[in-house]
């Protein structure tokens, strides 16, 4: 067993993880590591071919690949240490981090702090309860994506879509592209939890049909999927009779979801969000462990891959300030979900605040014309007006430190506006 000691150790190499260690190499933090699972840094983006990245944070378009090659470039340029195929087994409150690797063994750090970037998985067909037989032909929608941009391989020819979030939207292109008939994309929810740029780009361009308010009732094939019954769903979310579709296809793609990847978390003590399912932060994105930090999929779903890079900036310098010791540690105050208001990150702001904060969350449903607000108590602190809020689009709103009074707390809610 190896021992090292370092001022940060960095969890994850992907966007998140790459530029929270180039955040904290500009700060003057030298002695870092980032530890990364996978054969080469840049995490989910290594297979997210498509374009539309880039466009808030380098000003251009550009593929995910591309993206990831950048930070990859300059954390090499900057001498980040960046440790490929370690898998790291456990993360202890004291900021011990144990992993192994083939060329390395059992390697225990001992690190000043650390960051937690280990991204997202998807939810499996497991977690659905969908009805039918185990046949080969279910993917979850980053799986084929991954069979066919990185593999060459073809899950399959004739496909139904389970869930509208991104990667699945942008898989029925993907799949229409490379010679596939896409029979339908199904949404649970009456809405899509994909962005609208997704749905008009990736669906509607290509005549894919959007089932809202439906699911798939029934799986059919023994050796491999021969079709799928889909039917309309009431307003309790129970398939309603009488409404059944159904589809010959090989192949059942899901896109039902994320969940963030805190196993590691719970072991070190962290406490998580029932909302997101990521940790619960301070502005300073650290979580309820002093010295160990939290960023992007790992803390909560984010849409855009240049917010986790903007996020994960803050996380790398706070968390070389918490190194130096210059990371004040004051009162907390409490930043709660209103109505309409689903997961605001971060839970809590330490005072005094010092610098602009940016209250991100999802909405609980469609609003049009709606106003974003937070208060404290019977007070207006700021509002910010949306044509339109969804669940498939982070809600962002700042708070400059003038704005943050002395309380009990700050809540954050939608206000319906005239549709």
């Amino acid at each position: 067993m190896i021992e090292i000691k370092r001022d940060i150790v960095i969890i994850g190499g992907g966007p998140a993880g790459l530029a929270a260690a180039i955040a904290a190499r500009e700060a003057g933090i030298t002695s870092l590591t980032v530890l990364e699972r996978e054969a080469e840094p840049g995490g989910i983006l290594r297979q997210c071919i498509h374009n539309g990245f880039g466009l808030h944070r380098f000003g251009e378009e550009m593929t995910g690949p591309e993206y990831a090659q950048r930070d990859i470039d300059k954390a090499r340029e900057m001498g980040i240490e960046i440790l490929c195929d370690t898998t790291v087994l456990s993360v202890e409150a004291d900021h011990t981090a144990t992993c192994v690797s083939p060329a390395h063994g059992l390697t225990v750090y001992h690190a000043g702090a650390v960051i937690l970037a280990m991204g997202c998985r998807e939810r499996p067909r497991g977690a659905l309860g969908t009805p039918g037989t185990r046949c080969a032909g279910i993917y979850t929608a980053g799986s084929a994506q991954k069979f066919i941009n990185l593999e060459s391989l073809m899950p399959g020819r004739r496909v139904v879509i389970l869930g509208s979030g991104d990667i699945g939207l942008i898989m029925a292109r993907r799949m229409t592209l490379q010679g596939a008939k896409v029979l339908a994309c199904v949404e649970l929810m009456p809405y899509s939890s994909g962005l609208n740029r997704n749905i008009v780009q990736c669906l509607e361009d290509y005549g894919i049909p959007l089932y809202l308010s439906h699911t798939v009732t029934n799986v059919e094939g023994r050796e491999r999927l021969t079709g799928v019954t889909v039917a309309k769903v009431d307003e309790h979310r129970r398939p309603v009779p009488g409404t059944e579709i159904h589809f010959d296809c090989d192949t059942l793609l899901l896109s039902v979801g994320l969940i963030p990847e805190n196993e590691l978390s719970k072991g070190a003590g962290v406490t998580l969000s029932p909302t997101t399912s990521g940790a619960v932060v301070d502005d300073s994105l650290q979580t309820s462990v002093p010295g160990i930090f939290a960023c992007g999929n790992v803390l909560h779903v984010h849409d855009l891959v240049d917010f986790v890079s903007d996020e994960s900036f803050r996380a790398g310098k706070m968390a070389a300030a918490y190194v130096r010791g210059s990371l004040a540690a004051g009162a907390e105050l409490p930043v709660r979900d209103g109505p309409g208001v689903r997961g605001v990150v971060p839970q809590k702001l330490r005072l005094p605040v010092e610098e602009e904060v940016r209250l991100m969350f999802r909405p609980d449903a469609v609003y049009k014309n709606a106003t974003v607000v937070v208060t404290a108590g019977e007070t207006v602190l700021a509002r910010k007006r949306s044509l339109i809020l969804t669940p498939g689009e982070m809600a962002v709103i700042p708070l400059k430190p003038q704005e943050i009074p002395s309380c009990d707390g700050l809540t954050v809610h939608i206000e319906r506006g005239n549709n």
